[in-house]
């Protein structure tokens, strides 16, 4: 019995079908993919605008990020913050405005890279270089960007980090060893980083690291961007988190 194979002009037409269906299906999840990483959650038009409008701090957007610096005196310290995934860098502008003000602390808020951390390669000079007349430098997160903050802190060796400062996150690599000064704010009601995950991620950070639990704070009272899914819910004003936030900001830069 003979058998009959294909011609080799049917071979390459299902070949080239094959390879167009993979290439489309690589098209729609990249398409799916960006259209989700660009899809944030926006920050607060009034309390964006009650930073703008503050005398007491001068805001400045530049390719990389947004720096709220005082107008007054400066301490010659700053900070770098990394905003957790997928929310608008200036929902956390009210939150960390009370530090710019009472300590003199500028704050560079960065952009990350499709607004998730992680796919931020750029090195903390990047920001840095965004406040050229800081002298002393920390870095810190919301969440995911808290991680990312971690992995940072020991990563640039252009710049000096003194300082690493948590909301509602905590470390993925070790450096308990690093003679860093740590600060980790966190919320009793937070449903996403919980007072349990932060627990248990402790022995990676220094041991006098300086622990703040935020009593009926959740995940979203870090920043001005509304409801998170999967998180508890608050049973604290908004203000006065935002009051022991600064408060714990404030001593740790003191």
């Amino acid at each position: 019995m003979t058998t009959v194979q294909p011609a080799p002009h049917r071979i390459r037409r299902r070949i080239v079908r094959t390879l167009l269906a993979v290439v489309l299906v690589i098209v729609l999840v990249v398409v799916v993919f960006l259209a989700w990483a660009n899809t944030v959650m926006g920050g607060d038009r009034e309390a964006a605008l009650e930073v703008w409008t503050n005398d007491a701090i001068e805001v400045a957007e530049t390719e990389h990020s947004f720096v709220l610096a005082p107008t007054g005196d400066r301490s010659g310290e700053g900070l770098v913050f990394i905003p957790g995934a997928k929310v608008d860098p200036f929902a956390y502008a009210r939150t960390l405005a009370g530090v710019v003000e009472d300590a003199g602390v500028t704050v560079v808020i960065t952009k990350p890279t499709l607004n998730l951390a992680f796919f931020d390669t750029r090195p903390l000079s990047t920001f840095t270089a965004d406040a050229p007349d800081v002298d002393a430098w920390a870095v810190g997160g919301h969440s995911l960007g808290g991680v990312r903050a971690c992995q940072l802190a020991d990563g640039d060796p252009s710049v000096d980090v003194t300082g690493l400062v948590f909301f509602g996150s905590y470390c993925a690599n070790d450096i308990s060893a690093s003679a860093i000064d740590v600060l980790s704010i966190s919320g009793t009601a937070d449903g996403l980083t919980t007072p349990e995950d932060v627990e248990s991620a402790a022995p990676l950070l220094p041991a006098d690291t300086t622990f703040v639990e935020i009593e009926g704070g959740n995940h979203a009272d870090f920043g001005d961007y509304g409801v998170q899914p999967g998180d508890g819910e608050s049973t604290i004003p908004r203000d006065d988190a935002r009051a022991a936030i600064t408060d714990a900001l404030v001593g740790f830069f003191d």
